[in-house]
Protein backbone atom coordinates (compact mmCIF):
# COMPACT_ATOMS: atom_id res chain seq x y z
CA UNK A 1 0.00 0.00 0.00
CA UNK A 2 1.24 3.45 -0.67
CA UNK A 3 1.91 4.46 2.61
CA UNK A 4 2.14 8.72 1.59
CA UNK A 5 -0.36 10.52 3.52
CA UNK A 6 0.28 13.87 1.06
CA UNK A 7 -1.72 11.80 -1.70
CA UNK A 8 -4.53 12.14 -3.16
CA UNK A 9 -7.35 13.90 -1.61
CA UNK A 10 -5.38 14.32 1.82
CA UNK A 11 -2.92 16.29 -0.20
CA UNK A 12 -5.74 18.72 -1.97
CA UNK A 13 -7.78 19.42 2.10
CA UNK A 14 -3.76 20.14 3.21
CA UNK A 15 -3.06 22.45 -0.13
CA UNK A 16 -6.81 24.45 0.80
CA UNK A 17 -5.01 25.05 4.60
CA UNK A 18 -1.95 26.09 3.29
CA UNK A 19 -3.15 28.52 0.59
CA UNK A 20 -5.58 29.80 3.70
CA UNK A 21 -2.66 30.31 5.83
CA UNK A 22 -0.92 32.28 2.92
CA UNK A 23 -4.14 34.62 2.28
CA UNK A 24 -3.91 35.40 5.96
CA UNK A 25 -6.33 33.06 7.42
CA UNK A 26 -4.90 33.53 10.76
CA UNK A 27 -5.65 37.04 11.61
CA UNK A 28 -4.04 39.04 14.04
CA UNK A 29 -2.09 35.75 14.85
CA UNK A 30 -0.56 35.48 11.87
CA UNK A 31 3.31 34.54 11.98
CA UNK A 32 3.98 38.14 10.28
CA UNK A 33 2.96 40.25 12.94
CA UNK A 34 5.52 38.78 15.24
CA UNK A 35 8.77 39.92 12.86
CA UNK A 36 11.11 42.36 14.37
CA UNK A 37 10.06 45.88 13.58
CA UNK A 38 13.25 47.36 12.70
CA UNK A 39 16.42 46.18 11.29
CA UNK A 40 18.23 47.15 15.22
CA UNK A 41 16.89 47.40 18.62
CA UNK A 42 18.70 48.84 21.64
CA UNK A 43 19.62 47.13 25.01
CA UNK A 44 19.76 48.06 27.98
CA UNK A 45 23.34 49.13 27.96
CA UNK A 46 22.31 51.42 25.14
CA UNK A 47 24.29 48.79 22.68
CA UNK A 48 22.94 48.68 19.42
CA UNK A 49 22.26 44.75 18.12
CA UNK A 50 20.92 43.68 14.92
CA UNK A 51 17.00 41.71 14.88
CA UNK A 52 18.47 39.24 12.77
CA UNK A 53 21.95 37.50 13.19
CA UNK A 54 23.81 35.56 10.76
CA UNK A 55 22.27 32.38 12.56
CA UNK A 56 19.54 31.57 14.54
CA UNK A 57 19.38 27.94 16.37
CA UNK A 58 15.70 26.51 17.59
CA UNK A 59 15.02 23.53 19.45
CA UNK A 60 11.28 21.70 19.50
CA UNK A 61 9.90 18.83 20.93
CA UNK A 62 6.55 17.10 20.95
CA UNK A 63 4.68 13.79 22.36
CA UNK A 64 1.55 12.39 21.46
CA UNK A 65 -1.20 9.37 23.30
CA UNK A 66 -1.05 6.32 21.40
CA UNK A 67 -4.29 4.68 21.52
CA UNK A 68 -6.42 1.76 19.24
CA UNK A 69 -8.00 3.24 16.12
CA UNK A 70 -10.92 3.52 16.74
CA UNK A 71 -10.34 5.75 20.27
CA UNK A 72 -7.96 7.57 18.45
CA UNK A 73 -10.09 8.07 15.41
CA UNK A 74 -7.24 7.78 12.50
CA UNK A 75 -3.84 6.02 11.74
CA UNK A 76 -0.27 6.82 12.59
CA UNK A 77 1.43 9.39 10.60
CA UNK A 78 5.13 10.10 11.17
CA UNK A 79 7.12 12.61 9.07
CA UNK A 80 4.31 12.49 6.35
CA UNK A 81 4.03 8.66 6.37
CA UNK A 82 1.07 6.60 7.07
CA UNK A 83 2.77 3.74 9.55
CA UNK A 84 1.39 0.42 7.41
CA UNK A 85 0.60 -2.64 9.28
CA UNK A 86 0.32 -1.04 12.68
CA UNK A 87 -2.89 -1.31 14.99
CA UNK A 88 -2.65 1.95 16.96
CA UNK A 89 -3.54 5.66 16.34
CA UNK A 90 -2.23 8.82 17.42
CA UNK A 91 -4.51 11.21 20.03
CA UNK A 92 -4.36 14.17 18.40
CA UNK A 93 -6.26 17.47 17.01
CA UNK A 94 -4.51 17.38 13.84
CA UNK A 95 -3.36 14.18 12.35
CA UNK A 96 -0.51 14.36 15.65
CA UNK A 97 2.24 14.08 13.47
CA UNK A 98 5.39 14.21 16.41
CA UNK A 99 7.95 15.03 13.29
CA UNK A 100 6.41 17.67 12.09
CA UNK A 101 4.86 19.00 14.80
CA UNK A 102 8.64 19.54 16.89
CA UNK A 103 9.84 20.36 13.20
CA UNK A 104 7.45 23.30 13.16
CA UNK A 105 8.11 24.42 16.55
CA UNK A 106 12.38 24.18 16.30
CA UNK A 107 11.67 26.66 13.30
CA UNK A 108 9.14 28.92 14.68
CA UNK A 109 11.49 29.12 17.98
CA UNK A 110 14.28 29.83 16.58
CA UNK A 111 12.60 32.88 14.41
CA UNK A 112 11.48 34.07 18.09
CA UNK A 113 7.95 33.20 17.28
CA UNK A 114 5.09 31.76 19.20
CA UNK A 115 4.51 28.71 19.31
CA UNK A 116 2.76 26.05 17.37
CA UNK A 117 0.03 25.81 19.91
CA UNK A 118 -0.47 29.83 19.76
CA UNK A 119 -0.42 29.92 15.85
CA UNK A 120 -2.70 26.88 15.27
CA UNK A 121 -4.84 26.08 18.32
CA UNK A 122 -6.09 22.86 19.35
CA UNK A 123 -9.38 24.32 20.11
CA UNK A 124 -9.74 25.47 16.61
CA UNK A 125 -12.10 23.16 14.16
CA UNK A 126 -10.08 24.38 11.42
CA UNK A 127 -7.07 22.17 12.41
CA UNK A 128 -9.33 18.70 13.48
CA UNK A 129 -7.84 15.85 11.46
CA UNK A 130 -5.06 18.64 9.80
CA UNK A 131 -2.15 16.96 7.58
CA UNK A 132 0.00 18.51 9.52
CA UNK A 133 2.35 19.30 6.62
CA UNK A 134 0.60 22.71 6.45
CA UNK A 135 2.04 23.83 9.89
CA UNK A 136 5.19 22.84 9.09
CA UNK A 137 5.29 24.21 5.10
CA UNK A 138 3.75 27.68 7.07
CA UNK A 139 6.81 27.73 9.27
CA UNK A 140 9.39 27.41 6.69
CA UNK A 141 7.47 30.32 4.56
CA UNK A 142 7.76 32.41 7.78
CA UNK A 143 11.45 30.99 7.71
CA UNK A 144 12.13 32.24 4.16
CA UNK A 145 10.25 35.69 4.51
CA UNK A 146 12.65 36.32 7.39
CA UNK A 147 15.40 36.05 4.89
CA UNK A 148 16.75 32.03 6.36
CA UNK A 149 17.21 28.45 4.89
CA UNK A 150 18.29 25.52 6.70
CA UNK A 151 21.57 24.98 7.62
CA UNK A 152 21.13 22.01 9.47
CA UNK A 153 17.78 19.98 10.95
CA UNK A 154 18.39 17.04 13.29
CA UNK A 155 15.61 14.99 14.16
CA UNK A 156 15.47 12.38 17.41
CA UNK A 157 12.12 10.25 17.03
CA UNK A 158 11.75 8.42 20.61
CA UNK A 159 9.02 5.69 20.36
CA UNK A 160 9.06 1.92 21.56
CA UNK A 161 6.57 1.08 18.21
CA UNK A 162 6.11 1.40 15.80
CA UNK A 163 9.01 0.39 14.13
CA UNK A 164 10.14 3.29 11.16
CA UNK A 165 13.54 1.86 10.11
CA UNK A 166 12.54 1.19 6.89
CA UNK A 167 10.41 4.91 6.71
CA UNK A 168 13.03 6.70 7.40
CA UNK A 169 14.65 7.72 4.22
CA UNK A 170 10.72 8.52 3.12
CA UNK A 171 10.51 11.11 6.07
CA UNK A 172 13.56 12.55 5.39
CA UNK A 173 12.50 13.17 1.44
CA UNK A 174 9.39 14.96 2.91
CA UNK A 175 11.45 17.03 5.06
CA UNK A 176 13.90 17.93 2.71
CA UNK A 177 11.26 18.82 0.14
CA UNK A 178 9.08 20.68 2.50
CA UNK A 179 12.37 22.38 3.83
CA UNK A 180 13.24 23.18 0.11
CA UNK A 181 17.20 22.33 1.12
CA UNK A 182 19.27 19.48 0.15
CA UNK A 183 19.18 16.11 1.95
CA UNK A 184 23.16 16.24 3.59
CA UNK A 185 21.61 18.87 6.14
CA UNK A 186 18.64 17.15 7.38
CA UNK A 187 19.20 13.85 9.34
CA UNK A 188 16.53 11.47 11.00
CA UNK A 189 17.03 8.98 13.90
CA UNK A 190 15.08 6.91 15.77
CA UNK A 191 15.82 5.14 19.25
CA UNK A 192 13.56 3.18 21.54
CA UNK A 193 12.86 4.28 25.16
CA UNK A 194 14.13 1.11 26.60
CA UNK A 195 10.88 0.13 27.54
CA UNK A 196 10.15 2.93 30.14
CA UNK A 197 7.56 4.69 30.93
CA UNK A 198 4.65 5.77 29.26
CA UNK A 199 6.57 5.85 25.94
CA UNK A 200 8.40 2.34 26.68
CA UNK A 201 5.40 0.86 26.90
CA UNK A 202 4.13 1.86 23.78
CA UNK A 203 1.24 4.01 25.30
CA UNK A 204 3.07 7.10 23.48
CA UNK A 205 5.36 8.31 20.91
CA UNK A 206 7.85 11.61 21.20
CA UNK A 207 10.44 13.70 18.88
CA UNK A 208 13.12 16.32 19.25
CA UNK A 209 13.98 18.01 16.13
CA UNK A 210 17.29 20.95 16.67
CA UNK A 211 17.55 23.33 13.67
CA UNK A 212 20.41 25.86 12.84
CA UNK A 213 19.97 28.64 10.10
CA UNK A 214 21.92 31.01 8.14
CA UNK A 215 21.06 33.96 6.12
CA UNK A 216 20.76 34.24 2.93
Amino acid sequence: PNTRSSLGAHRTERMKVSAGLRDGDLGENAGESFFPTSEYETNCEGEEIASEPIMRVGHGWDIHRLATVEEAGQGCVIGGIKIPDFDKGTVAHSDGDVLYHSATDALLGALGLPDIGQLFPDNDPRWRGADSEAFFDEAVRLMKKRGYRIMNLDVTLILQQPRVAKHKAAMKENVVRICKTIPARVNIKARTHEKLDSIGEGRALSCHTFVMMERC
